[in-house]
């Protein structure tokens, strides 16, 4: 069987002991993720934060920075203080810089947040060259 090389790779991180910053706490965290990306090689063609209410959906919010790269996304169910990151990039972008950001940021605005996991699976796999 052929070696499979990536173009591409993705970081997942999950916390627990997440907590809200603000009432509307989906705005900041688009605001970091947007700012994780500023500081990478990956380029934002749109951003978008949905806040959740509990009337339909959980207590939380789902964001998404769209890269010409791939994406970068958190959801997160505020009440239970789950947080769920995904940083995806393809081509010369390292979603580890993005990732590495976030995490930072993170563990300095929340001092009881916990990282359960930390995750990085190539992607784009393919046999050529």
């Amino acid at each position: 069987m052929a070696e499979s090389q990536a173009h591409g790779k993705h970081v997942f991180l999950d916390f627990v002991g997440y907590e809200p910053q603000s009432e509307a706490d989906g705005a900041w965290m688009l605001d970091l993720l947007e700012r994780a990306v500023e500081r990478s090689e990956a380029r934002n063609v749109h951003a978008h934060v949905a806040q959740f209410d509990g009337s339909v959906s959980p207590i939380g919010f789902a964001a998404v920075v769209l890269l010409d790269e791939s994406h970068v996304t958190a959801h997160c169910y505020s009440e239970k203080g789950w947080l769920a990151i995904d940083c995806f990039t393809c081509g010369e972008s390292d979603p580890s810089v993005i990732a590495d950001f976030i995490q930072t940021e993170l563990e300095q605005s929340m001092p009881h947040l916990n990282l359960k996991q930390r995750r990085v699976q190539d992607r784009f796999l393919h046999g050529e060259v």
